[in-house]
């Protein structure tokens, strides 16, 4: 039933009461006229999402997807470690690569330990690649080093933090800031290469590494070994020089000026005034007839030799140790002085010294020698058979010594010599302390460089040096005499006259004689001008001569005939030729 249908209560009507309550009353009477129809209601659902909540909700989704996207972009962060931030500011320093914008720093703040400054940097997206271990930050800021000069362009766009990006390795994300730039990045091509010295010497950091007084490369760093016996320096070489790298190549220290005094004199070495100031590193690979090696791999070890001749001096590996005993001085021998055997170096000293011998009651010098044999090349046969016979018991039979000799006179440095004395009587080899000892012969150099000069100088004074020098002022006095003599004057002033006169006769001749003589020439030259014509090929007279020959050609052939007929018929001159 509709709320239409449903009978209307008067308004005033009293309340319900029960049946028996209600008091009798008449029938209704039928109304008088129909009752009037009433509207109906109609009844919508009502909608519950409200076009009003549709606006916050795009901007909620909007929002949500511009996060999104923000996250999603982020590029990483990270955390470098530097002992100062000099040039720094958050929001503002820039973290760049060859000048591209990488990032920016968004904090600095102080360590809890107060030793260095944590710089946190965000950078862009896809940068996570380049975070390795490997991967090295720096300030790059104004540095002026003796030698190089670098970030001058910070000095008007202010400080940033630079960085050298590593592909491959274990990613990270905390780092140790480099307080230097470091010489070379990992984009520029070449190879590093390590060198064992005893001493680091005047080398640095920026030290510059030569091929053949060629800059190649330079020092980038140095340590000194856990034991501390030796420094491992570290250098780059820039490609292409990288390639000249080799198994077999020898580097040396080539720093300074480098002063040799020994017994072939006094040796000054030195490789550029940039080495002389900050030091230097040279390499080569020594021009033998051995195989000179591979390309060297990256961080191989070389040793670092102290100067050239020793780098390049040819390393033997069979040496054999000998003593020799001298009496006399041996002022002037050093420990290194060369060994040498008929002029050939065959080895060096490695010690000398001195002791007395209690039962001699004398003083003796040992002095221990190094030999090399195979510095001598054998040749004819084979030497391994004729080792097995103790070969330098033969020599020193057979009147091998030693002694020493002086090597220059300027600085009295000595060698030992060893040589073959035919006057010597027949020696033996003996052993002193595990060494066999060579016999030597008493020598004094400077004695015999006195008696030399005293020879030379009786020689000089044996000379009729006064006599020479009387002939010699009386030619001077003569050369003298005829330089200031009055004939050698009239002789200079008829040369004089005379020269004039044949200036003269030049003048005429090229007045007089040329022009005429030019005439003539060109007459003469017309004229074999004419007699070219006439033998021309294509002249008359050439023509007529050439018909005039031919006719005679056949007047001869006529003849030749007219000879052979007769020769066969002589008859024919008084029958005549119609006859036969």
């Amino acid at each position: 039933m509709t709320a239409s249908e449903q009978p209307t209560k008067p308004p005033d009507e009293p309340p319900s009461r029960s049946p028996d309550e209600l008091p009798s009353r008449p029938p209704a009477e039928p109304p008088s006229r129909p009752p009037e129809e009433l509207p109906e209601a109609v009844v919508v659902p009502r909608s519950r999402v409200s076009l009003v909540w549709f606006v916050p909700v795009v901007a909620l989704l909007i929002g949500g997807w511009l996060a999104y996207k923000a996250y999603t972009e982020r590029g990483p962060g990270i955390r470098i470690e530097f002992k100062t931030a000099a040039g720094l500011e958050a929001n503002k320093t820039k973290v760049k690569f060859k000048e591209v914008e990488l990032g920016k720093v968004t904090s600095i703040e102080v360590h809890k330990d107060l030793r260095k400054v944590i710089v946190t940097a965000e950078l862009v997206a896809g940068a996570e690649r380049y975070l390795t271990q490997k991967t090295r930050f720096w300030v790059a800021r104004p540095r002026v080093t003796v030698s190089q000069v670098s970030g001058l362009d910070t000095l008007l766009s202010g400080a940033y933090i630079a960085i050298d990006p590593v592909i491959g390795g274990k990613l990270a994300r905390e780092f140790v800031g480099l307080e230097v730039p470091p010489l070379f990045t990992t984009s520029e091509p070449g190879r590093k290469f390590i060198l064992r010295s005893p001493t680091l010497g005047s080398l640095n950091i920026g030290s510059p590494v030569y091929y053949r007084y060629i800059q190649v490369g330079q020092v980038v760093g140095f340590e000194l070994d856990p034991d501390g016996e030796a420094v491992s320096i570290e250098l780059f070489v820039a490609a292409p020089n990288d390639r000249l790298v080799l198994t077999n190549t020898r580097f040396w220290n080539a720093s300074g000026v480098d002063f040799k005094l020994n017994a072939d004199g006094l040796t000054v070495d030195t490789q550029s005034i940039l080495s002389v100031v900050v030091g230097g590193v040279a390499f080569d690979t020594p021009p033998t007839l051995e195989d000179k090696g591979m390309p060297a791999d990256e961080n191989h070890y070389f040793p670092l030799y102290a100067n050239r001749e020793e780098a390049l001096e040819r390393v033997y590996l069979d040496k054999k140790r000998f003593l020799i005993f001298f009496d006399g001085s041996v002022r002037g021998l050093s420990v290194g002085a060369p060994v040498l055997l008929r002029g050939i170096k065959v080895g060096r000293v490695l010690d000398v010294q001195l002791e007395f011998d209690v039962d001699a009651f004398e003083f003796r010098i040992p002095v221990l020698v190094e030999i090399e044999p195979q510095r001598v090349r054998f040749v004819g046969g084979d030497y391994a058979e004729v080792e097995k016979t103790a070969p330098l018991a033969r020599f020193v039979k057979e009147g091998l010594r030693a002694r020493l000799k002086s090597g220059s006179l300027v600085t009295g440095q000595l060698y030992v010599d060893l040589d073959f004395f035919d006057d010597e009587p027949a020696g033996e080899i003996r052993t002193r302390d595990g060494y066999p000892v060579i016999p030597s012969v008493t020598s004094a150099p400077l004695e015999e460089i006195i008696d030399k000069a005293m020879a030379l100088m009786d020689t000089l004074n044996g000379l009729p040096l006064q006599e020479i020098g009387n002939d010699l002022r009386d030619t001077v006095k003569g050369a003298k005499a005829i330089a200031t003599s009055k004939a050698l004057g009239r002789s200079i002033a008829e040369l004089e006259s005379t020269l004039r006169g044949v200036s003269e006769t030049t003048q005429n001749l090229n007045r007089d004689v040329v022009p005429r003589l030019s005439a003539a020439l060109e007459q003469t030259r017309v004229t074999l001008e004419s007699t070219d014509d006439l033998v021309a090929t294509d002249s008359v007279l050439y023509l007529e001569i050439g018909r005039a020959l031919k006719e005679l050609a056949a007047a001869a052939r006529s003849i030749r005939r007219m000879a052979d007929y007769l020769e066969r018929h002589p008859d024919a001159l008084l029958k005549g030729k119609g006859g036969f």
